[in-house]
């Protein structure tokens, strides 16, 4: 007859395990929710194709408001502007677009993968000043908040383990 000892320990533990779970965002949810307000416009993303280097990252335009599924690259095909604090490895992807600012003010950029963000400016990497989660089940990974004055910047994206990415760049207001 099998012996049931640790189910005593096991079974709160599962509990535990799968009410961690269901706190953890995208991955748990049974039915994404579409963001309100400002992330709005993340349910209709529009498919671009990152750029492998910064010369192609001008034909790859973002839109400040208006959300783009990328489909990134194999990191080993990818030239940054500036090496990522994370490049990933040989099986990781990633990719760069251009942003036109025309405002002075913070801006956010939320990514729907678990992957390392870079915004340059003339060679030089933008400092964050702020990091934080999306809304529960809205499939948005995180939200990193970057202070931008008028300029074209090259969005960079590294370390991806997904084939793409979903980015939306709104005004923090």
């Amino acid at each position: 007859m099998p012996s049931f000892k640790g189910f005593a320990v096991l079974a709160p533990l599962a509990l535990w395990s799968s009410a961690l779970a269901a706190q953890d965002g995208a991955g748990s949810c049974r039915s994404p929710i579409a963001p309100t307000g400002a992330l709005a416009a993340w349910a209709a993303p529009v498919p671009l194709t990152a750029a492998g280097d910064a010369g192609a990252a001008a034909r790859v335009r973002l839109v400040p408001g208006r959300a783009a599924r990328l489909a990134l690259l194999p990191t080993p095909h990818v030239r940054f502007a500036l090496r990522p604090e994370k490049p990933g490895g040989s099986v990781s992807r990633g990719g760069l677009a251009n942003l036109t600012i025309r405002e002075a003010g913070i801006y956010r950029v939320a990514l729907g993968t678990a992957a390392w963000i870079d915004l340059v400016s003339a060679g030089k990497a933008v400092i964050s000043t702020a990091h934080g989660m999306g809304p529960k089940c809205s499939g948005i990974r995180k939200i990193v908040d970057f202070p931008l004055e008028p300029g074209t910047y090259t969005l960079q994206i590294a370390a991806s383990g997904e084939p793409q990415a979903t980015v939306l760049v709104i005004p923090a207001r």
